[in-house]
């Protein structure tokens, strides 16, 4: 099936002013755009991560989705790669297609801006519960979890999925993305980074001496799960959130087990309780950073209770590689909208442009480019950037250019920090902020001992404020004459 972006345009609008919005609508709507592709009989030891792996390195890959996995019921799905391209990532935003990365991070930015929270709607019955299994009859090792990484401690059937959670002071709901693996047919592992909101949750119940309610949802609505995995307020539901984009509230059910809202047209749902009495050995895990940064330790265990799932059911897979990949992509620009919104709100001037670096999964390495203004501007910015809620976690280099320079290309940015910066006056060096265990570069000793800071640098490649007029001036076009340039003489890099 092939169908124009014009009319993918149009079905993208019904997708956001209420037309239904699961993951097998936004399938049909990739594969209109030919970003889907269907491969049968890969196994889930080693192929499917493997070609995810391949897949999520090339920018712009398609989608693909695995049936007739070896070992398994031949219904039952794999899909990788969701958000590859930056026009997949537009569509499930309902933004428009063919925008460039910086440009697509803008327009989200001013759609956010005055988005109004649409609380989720409670149903009584949908598609995810097309199969019901309780108790001793559910056995989560029918479906193929893949080994993402070569050296992954097991099976996660989580990545590409979110953890629903209740705050038992004050009610409020969470999704939250962490990783889940399978211990066996009714214990599911699951590693939760200290400081995210659902370890906030669950150590709540723990210190009551409480079980903690948790709802796992392997395969959903695409925009649900990009709400999932990036920086929503605290005390927001991201089913308000996800709501607000829409335009419409999201369907759920309460849980029959746990009480926890629950996206009605899920792909695969399970309902159990955490305690901190259960714990088991959890990974290692491959993780977002490229490396193995956390090991293997004892984690709370989540006893399944209930299990649901769609006919033909779909488990979406988004596993960590090497940045730059799928996660960096689309993290990149949900992060970045949200940096230049906050430093928009502490009263900076005249920033140009901010970026996420997918190299740095999206975290460890931030640009900001301004039109410099004042004496300091440049060490304004960059200090309040680096320490800024989006770009704190684990952030490792923050760098600020002038606005000639695209913030999103990194060969753009290196020439600047090449050129327009010196080693002994243009770097400055803020101690103990905050990092994580899944830092490779923290070391040994200081994650024994809870010990999760590091250092950050923060790169002036601006031209000095003193002497900006005498800096010697560039030998290319502006960029307005270079991209008028590009369009005109295309045809001299067509083979």
């Amino acid at each position: 099936m092939s169908i124009s972006k014009a009319d993918i345009k149009g079905l993208s609008d019904e997708l956001t002013k209420g037309a239904d919005s699961g993951l097998r609508d936004w399938l049909g709507l990739i594969d209109g755009l030919g970003q889907l592709r269907r491969v049968s009989g890969a196994d889930a030891d080693s192929e499917i991560g493997a070609a995810a792996d391949v897949l999520q390195q090339v920018a712009g890959a398609p989608a693909a989705i695995f049936d007739r996995i070896p070992g398994y019921n031949p219904e039952f799905r794999v899909l990788v790669n969701s958000f590859g391209h930056t026009d997949r990532i537009a569509l499930t935003l309902g933004l428009p297609l063919g925008l460039s990365k910086v440009a697509l991070s803008d327009v989200w930015r001013e759609k956010i801006r005055t988005l109004k929270y649409i609380p989720p709607k409670f149903v009584k019955d949908g598609p995810i519960f097309e199969n019901v299994v309780r108790g001793n009859d559910i056995d989560l090792t029918m479906f193929p979890a893949p080994k993402w990484h070569s050296l992954d401690g097991g099976r996660y059937i989580g990545t590409g999925s979110f953890d629903v959670t209740r705050d038992p002071d004050d009610g409020w709901v969470n999704l939250g993305t962490y990783r889940v693996m399978v211990h066996d047919s009714q214990n599911l592992g699951y590693y939760i980074s200290p400081g995210k909101h659902g370890r906030m949750h669950r150590q709540k119940y723990f210190e009551r001496g409480e079980r903690c309610p948790v709802a796992m949802v392997f395969g959903s609505d695409p925009l649900q799960f990009l709400a999932s995995s990036t920086e929503i307020p605290l005390g927001v539901c991201e089913y308000d959130w996800v709501g607000g984009v829409r335009g419409r509230a999201v369907d759920v059910i309460e849980g029959p087990v746990t009480g926890l809202p629950i996206p009605a047209d899920a792909e695969i749902v399970v309902e159990g309780f955490a305690s901190s009495e259960d714990l088991r050995v959890e990974g290692p895990f491959g993780e977002w950073t490229g490396y193995y940064g956390s090991s293997s330790r004892v984690e709370p265990v989540l006893h399944v209770e209930a299990l649901y799932y769609r006919n033909q059911p779909i488990l979406v897979g988004a596993p960590p590689g090497q940045p730059p990949d799928e996660l960096s992509r689309y993290r990149a620009v949900l992060r970045s909208a949200l940096l230049r919104d906050e430093l928009d709100r502490a009263g900076i001037p005249d920033v140009a442009g901010a970026w996420q670096h997918e190299v740095g999964g999206s975290r460890l390495f931030t640009v900001v480019a301004i039109n410099q203004r004042y004496p300091g501007h440049s060490r304004e910015v960059l200090h309040l950037a680096s320490q800024s809620r989006s770009a704190a976690y684990m952030g490792r280099y923050t760098i600020v250019v002038d606005d000639d320079i695209d913030p999103s290309n990194l060969e753009e940015v290196m020439w600047a920090v090449c050129t327009r910066s010196d080693p002994a006056t243009s770097i400055d060096v803020v101690k103990r902020a905050w990092s994580s265990n899944l830092d490779p570069r923290l070391a040994p000793e200081e994650k024994a001992i809870g010990n999760f800071v590091s250092s950050r640098a923060l790169i002036d490649a601006t031209r000095p404020w003193e002497w900006r007029d005498k800096f010697p001036p560039v030998n290319v076009p502006s960029r307005d004459v270079r991209e008028a340039s590009r369009n005109k003489w295309a045809y001299l890099l067509q083979g």
